[in-house]
């Protein structure tokens, strides 16, 4: 993964991105309009600032790729296994910030869609051939629930196609040595998707330091998505201050930066 910029926006994009047409990455809190303590680019509301600086940034973000703000999708995130599918043209896609999904998909050229986050983990993912890219928000509920593998089966299931021909992509998130959890953590992994002796380590008697982003990687391949295909960011936003907004490490007082994916325009 490397940095990128367009214009005032600095971003991280997958190395599959290439020289393809296709457009992903995952912001930095660099090149927004947004005061302290949600400097600069925060794209997330109800995250405590001004709406119209936050409003202000997601255009900046839009129009970085050529598009109006209008064409980016985020939706009401909720830790959930929600999966929205966008698959028609629509231009109004302001009301669905009102829907309560933590992943979306789309096979709809133009239209940026993107999760908003703070140390849970961003995941991108793309069928070349098909003309399809999903983007989901991995919190440690939405991991302990799979949502990851329920929105590869959704593309599945709705595209017929294989796996393998998925490319992936994992964001920056909150690193193990900084993310400590308790046994309702463990038993929602142990209880859902599994796994727990490889991401989680003993720490104190009921607490564990948790490798969320080691979760996210082996649900891909569970998936049948090839390693060769994924690619992971490898910084940790509770350690980056200078990049990345940290919900703990900031107690909750932060923006939010974002996972993006867009099919080219037509």
């Amino acid at each position: 993964m490397q940095t990128a910029r367009k214009k005032k926006i600095s971003y991280l994009e997958p190395a599959w991105v290439g020289h393809s047409a296709i457009v992903a990455g995952f912001t930095t809190r660099n090149g927004g309009c947004s005061r302290p303590p949600f400097n600069s680019l925060n794209l997330g509301f109800n995250s405590g600032d001004l709406e119209a600086h936050v409003e202000a940034n997601r255009v900046c973000l839009a129009t970085a790729f050529g598009l109006p703000g209008r064409l980016l999708l985020t939706v009401n995130q909720v830790h959930g296994t929600g999966i929205l599918l966008l698959d028609r043209p629509n231009h109004d896609l302001s009301h669905f910030q009102r829907v309560d999904a933590d992943a979306v998909i789309t096979n709809q050229p133009g239209v940026m869609i993107g999760v908003l986050v703070a140390d849970c983990f961003p995941v991108l993912l793309w069928a070349q051939e098909a003309g399809v890219v999903a983007a989901v928000h991995v919190g440690w509920r939405g991991a302990a629930a799979g949502l990851i593998g329920h929105t590869v089966e959704a593309l599945v299931s709705q595209l017929g196609l294989a796996p393998r021909q998925l490319r992936a992509a994992i964001g920056p998130g909150i690193g193990s040595h900084s993310y400590e959890v308790d046994r309702p953590v463990r038993d929602a992994f142990r209880s859902g998707s599994g796994q727990w002796d490889r991401i989680a380590r003993e720490t104190r008697l009921g607490h564990w330091q948790l490798d969320l982003g080691l979760s996210c990687l082996l649900q891909l391949e569970a998936a049948g998505i090839p390693l060769s295909n994924i690619d992971q960011a490898r910084e940790c936003t509770c350690c980056t201050r200078e990049s990345f907004f940290s919900y703990r490490r900031d107690q909750g007082r932060t923006g939010r930066q974002m996972g993006f994916i867009m099919l080219p325009p037509a």
